[in-house]
């Protein structure tokens, strides 16, 4: 059912996106009285699920769901229709049009992707704002457990304060501040440290287990979860949701302090207090040769955690004007993060590449429970890289076809349709290339 629901809503938003994009390509075609002979989401090879021709132009769906498509009359595309090229050029034909008119025609698939991621981000800040953990609201510093962490240089209770100088101001970026800079700043002991990223650290992200979470996380309390019935500390009276306040008779707040405490006390009794609902209640514990307590630890998510005050959480609302430049923001910041982010895959030393998937990975980061702030929110991220992805220069994309009609404006030389015919298949192939690496990247994880 999780698969399902996951796979759903993937299909819904790239669909949405399909259409949407080629309808930017069909409307001005459509203004400026050129033919557009089909209009599909997905492709059709050698049959469709459904068609109907309305008009001059054919509208259906196809059984490949790679993408979609606008024919257009008259223009090489991947429809790699060449026959209509050898005829005398038709009024109705792209190929016809003035140079301005078919830039505005390519354009228009990219320039419809980024109004749309910038339109939805403005409706989620004004429907629902930003609810967030301030980075300065992280007062004890990061709980650096993980393995990754560590090798950064990074130790439990530091603070970071920027990457690449840019400061950080939501303690959920910290992550993909990594994963885009190249030098940090903490804050230890009063004292500021900069440290740098090393090149090959996407690589270790890429291949640590796929179910260890973050590599840099807020610190938590000791939760109890659950006291199996092997467990030296079965009758001890620990219950679940009790959280450790005091070990022995020193106070902790967290889930290492309470760790570090016990690994001094291996093999020995003492005695815990532990917060239960409203109440305290000391509870005599034993302590494993391994220094534990033989349970299993539970999490509380940061709602939970600002009731305890452990942390303080920021909840922003914006009125619909306020919400335009907050969407804004946030459009530009997520397109700047994508394309470090495709710096780096480009970079063979980062093993960025080793990240890069296909529609499984895309598929998976859509939530197994239906939200329509988590839709929304990934469908304008999509959107904004489908925009970015579309406008490279590569034939076969839009921005190929943009920069062959920039060309013609600038030297008034129109490339010759063979050499757009050949520069198509030649975009064709790498895009080719590009998706089997892609989705065999994703095959590849499922294995591991």
């Amino acid at each position: 059912m999780e698969i399902l629901i996951k796979a759903s809503q993937f299909i819904l938003s790239l669909s949405l996106l399909i259409v949407l994009h080629e309808l930017g390509h069909f409307i001005p075609a459509k203004l400026f009285k050129t033919k557009v002979e089909k209009f599909y989401l997905f492709f059709d090879y050698k049959f469709s699920l459904f068609k109907k021709k309305i008009g001059e132009t054919v509208y259906g769906i196809g059984w490949i769901p790679l993408g979609g498509y606008v024919k257009i009359a008259g223009m090489i595309d991947e429809s790699m229709d060449t026959e209509q090229m050898k005829e005398e050029p038709k009024p109705w034909e792209f190929r016809s049009k003035p140079a301005w008119q078919r830039l505005i025609i390519m354009l228009g698939g990219v320039i419809v992707n980024f109004v749309l991621g910038i339109l939805i981000y403005i409706a989620l800040m004004w429907v629902y704002g930003e609810k967030y953990l301030p980075n300065e609201n992280v007062k004890d510093g990061i709980w650096a457990q993980d393995e990754l962490a560590q090798t950064l240089g990074l130790e439990t209770g530091d603070k970071i304060l920027s990457v690449d100088g840019n400061a950080i101001r939501k303690f959920s970026e910290i992550p993909v501040e990594f994963i885009n800079g190249n030098k940090f700043i903490i804050e230890r002991n009063g004292q500021e440290i900069e440290k740098e990223i090393p090149i090959d650290f996407i690589s270790k992200l890429v291949d640590r287990d796929k179910d260890a979470g973050s590599f840099i996380n807020y610190r938590t309390p000791f939760v109890i979860a659950n006291v199996p019935e092997n467990s030296i500390n079965v009758s001890s009276g620990l219950q679940p949701k009790d959280i450790v306040v005091r070990v022995g008779e020193k106070e902790v707040r967290y889930f290492d302090e309470v760790a570090a405490m016990l690994k001094t006390l291996k093999n020995q009794n003492t005695t815990l207090v532990v917060k239960r609902g409203e109440e305290t209640k000391e509870v005599p514990v034993k302590v494993s040769e391994e220094g534990k307590l033989m349970v299993f630890s539970g999490s509380l998510g940061l709602l939970d955690l600002e009731k305890l005050g452990y942390y303080k959480l920021a909840d922003k609302k914006y009125t619909f004007m306020q919400s335009i430049p907050a969407g804004l923001n946030k459009s530009w910041t997520t397109l700047t993060s994508y394309v470090k982010q495709l710096k780096k895959i480009f970079n063979p030393s980062t093993g960025a590449y080793k990240g890069l998937g296909g529609f499984i990975s895309i598929g998976s980061i859509f939530p197994s429970e239906w939200s329509a702030y988590s839709f929304w929110s990934i469908t304008a991220f999509l959107s904004i890289m489908l925009g970015f992805m579309n406008l490279l220069p590569i034939p076969a994309l839009d921005g190929g076809h943009v920069v062959f009609t920039l060309w013609e404006m600038i030297t008034g030389k129109k490339p010759s349709d063979k050499f757009l015919e050949y520069a198509q298949v030649v975009g064709f192939v790498l895009l080719l290339a590009l998706l089997i690496f892609a989705n065999g990247n994703d095959i590849v994880k499922l294995f591991k």
